[in-house]
């Protein structure tokens, strides 16, 4: 088996267990005063019927959500879903299993909703934020979930929500949010916040108000038309029927690794099977320049494919994959949703890993 963070993952914590985390310095509060206040909030956000999950920072960030949606659906199945994410989202659509519907906003305290927003005229500042609001409003939702990652505050969300009207939010803080959230899971410590896997990071939060799932991985629903349009990619690239192979994904995101790591991660793990398993490459969108320079440096078992056209062309050449190579958060992340090992070129080059 090859180990990951992506994979080993700690349950989140039942609701007693989200409970410690709650309990004030001095024994202010007694366990079980704070026991009955978790049980109340559970209560509270048992009787909601339709929800709002906010996720507004991109693509990877709502992939690494959907364990969160998850329990959502599971723990409450009678509840109506409305996700509202960034225009990138879009491409997840048909991917997202419980969701039933999708909202889209540029948030103007994101990178990317900002440069959207900048395009605008400045008579129009505030009229897209007015204009959600107003939507928000007529949805007459009865919660929301404000999903956000460790470097991004959620209290703009929180504004529009209380704005919009809407009784029941939750969302992580530094500091107490006061009238802007009903519940709000604190944050101890900045530094370690920053380090946890996102996914374990919104799972943790959800299990604050009592929500749970078993499968605590990414969701993402492959298509038949996907698998097969990759299949017929794989064959015309010149592996055979069922060849295993390794799928590389240049391109660093956050985490930049040069194309002589990716090449050297992929030597590691042909070395350690020593079959015929093969090197495909494929860039993720936005990253196709870095294939020429990774090809050149890979070894003589490497393919390179076109880019892909979708996310789910993605998931399905992840789905099947021995192993994923990548430093972006995207590939890492599609790839635990298709129950996968995802790998980090520096981990496959210090053999932090073990292989089967």
């Amino acid at each position: 088996m090859i180990a990951t963070s992506l994979e080993q993952r700690a349950p989140a914590p039942s609701l007693s267990e989200a409970v410690a985390g709650d309990l004030p310095a001095h024994g202010a509060t007694s366990p079980r005063e704070t026991l009955t206040q978790a049980e109340e909030r559970h209560r509270r956000w048992c009787n909601v019927r339709r929800v709002l999950l906010i996720r507004l920072d991109g693509v990877a960030g709502v992939l690494s959500s959907t364990a969160s949606f998850a329990a959502v659906h599971e723990t409450m199945p009678w509840t109506q879903l409305t996700l509202l994410a960034a225009p990138e989202a879009l491409v997840l659509r048909p991917h997202l299993q419980a969701v039933d519907d999708l909202i889209t906003f540029n948030a103007p305290w994101t990178a990317s909703g900002a440069a959207a927003l900048d395009a605008e005229p400045p008579t129009m500042r505030g009229d897209a934020e007015m204009h959600l609001v107003r939507k928000l409003r007529r949805s007459h939702f009865d919660a929301a979930v404000l999903f956000s990652p460790a470097d991004q505050s959620a209290l703009p969300a929180a504004l529009l929500c209380r704005m919009a009207g809407i009784p029941l939010t939750l969302a992580h803080v530094r500091a107490p949010a006061h009238g802007l959230l009903s519940d709000e899971l604190r944050i101890a410590d900045d530094r370690a916040d920053a380090g946890h896997d996102d996914t374990r990071r919104q799972l943790a939060l959800v299990a604050h108000v009592g929500m749970h799932t078993a499968d605590e991985r990414p969701r993402l629903r492959l298509l038949p038309k996907d698998s097969h349009q990759m299949r017929n990619v794989l064959q015309q690239a010149g592996l055979g029927f069922g060849q295993r192979y390794v799928l590389v994904c240049p391109g660093g995101g956050a985490r930049p690794c040069t194309p002589a790591a990716f090449a050297a991660a992929a030597d590691v793990l042909l070395d350690a099977w020593s079959d015929d398993t093969a090197v495909v490459l494929c860039a993720v969108p936005g990253e196709e320049a870095a294939l020429a320079e990774l090809r050149a440096a890979m070894p003589a078992r490497g393919q390179v494919l076109p880019p892909v056209a979708s996310i789910g062309e993605l998931a399905a050449l992840a789905a099947g994959a021995r192993v994923v190579v990548a430093a972006d958060d995207l590939p890492l992340t599609i790839a635990a949703a298709a129950r996968v090992p995802g790998v980090l070129p520096g981990d496959a080059l210090r053999r932090d890993v073990h292989i089967a």
